[in-house]
């Protein structure tokens, strides 16, 4: 069964329908969608929609976009959020986290060092906690790299990689896996289709992102967990290899960097 490790199920494009597409997900074969917190206001939500679906899982963290309207509060909060969670089977790890320089206003000198103040202390709840991290590494994978040589959480994965094969190899190194989705669709998406076909298919797990990074056949359109295992076809074409080779490869990938997973999907 297939494994979405990246989703915002709360996104406001999917309005109500956040439970029906999941379990629309679940009918076409991805048993476990890992559903992404941004900010301390949607703590509740996403731990709230894993408790409606049984196929959701949910990860807390503030986003870097979200980072220059939060608090240091937040991150108390979020340190409490994540221990008291632990009890919680659907409960995924610290996500979505990391650093962005692709936006102009997140790269103003001093909103840089709030995204690397953010960072470190979310990356020191999850090591705290042995809990793995979901990274936002858009344009910053070296500078995340650098933090994560620092302050090493056990596990985790890099989120819509599109990186060089050095950086991909350093995160490897580390102990991360690097997450792949729509974009490699894309017949223009060089860069990332000779990364999801060349890296060591161990290293790979698949994402959608949802509701963005639609793949081809629906882009510019809504994204949704349920285009995962079409996305995972496209990556196992990519390898010249059999799609259930590849499902069952990225299952047990996205355990090792997941493994709070394992008890959700036991049968």
């Amino acid at each position: 069964m297939w494994i979405d490790t990246h989703c915002h199920l709360d996104a406001a494009e999917f309005g109500t329908g956040a439970l029906e597409i999941a379990a629309r997900a679940g009918r076409a074969g991805v048993a476990a969608i890992v559903a992404m917190a941004v900010e301390r206001a949607n703590f509740a939500t996403v731990a709230g929609l894993a408790a409606r679906a049984p196929n959701v899982s949910y990860a807390l963290g503030i986003h870097p976009i979200c980072v220059p309207q939060a608090r240091d509060e937040d991150l108390d909060a979020l340190r409490a959020a994540a221990a008291a969670a632990l009890e919680d089977p659907a409960f995924a790890g610290i996500g979505e986290i990391g650093l962005d320089f692709f936006l102009p206003q997140l790269c103003e000198p001093a909103m840089r060092a709030k995204q690397d103040r953010f960072l470190r202390e979310q990356l020191r709840i999850a090591r705290d906690l042995a809990l793995p991290v979901m990274l936002h590494v858009r344009k910053s994978q070296d500078q995340v790299l650098k933090h994560l040589r620092q302050i090493r959480p056990p596990s985790g994965i890099a989120h819509a990689f599109n990186g060089s094969f050095q950086q991909a190899q350093n995160f490897i190194d580390l102990g991360f896996h690097l997450g792949f989705g729509g974009n490699m669709t894309f017949t223009r998406a060089l860069q990332i289709r000779r990364l999801a076909s060349q890296l060591p298919l161990a290293s790979i797990v698949l994402e959608t992102d949802a509701p963005d990074i639609a793949p081809c056949w629906i882009h510019p359109g809504r994204n949704a967990p349920e285009e995962l295992p079409r996305i995972g076809a496209v990556l196992a074409e990519l390898r010249g290899i059999g799609v259930h080779e590849v499902c069952a490869a990225l299952h047990a990938n996205t355990l090792a960097a997941l493994p709070r997973l394992a008890v959700r999907l036991a049968p």
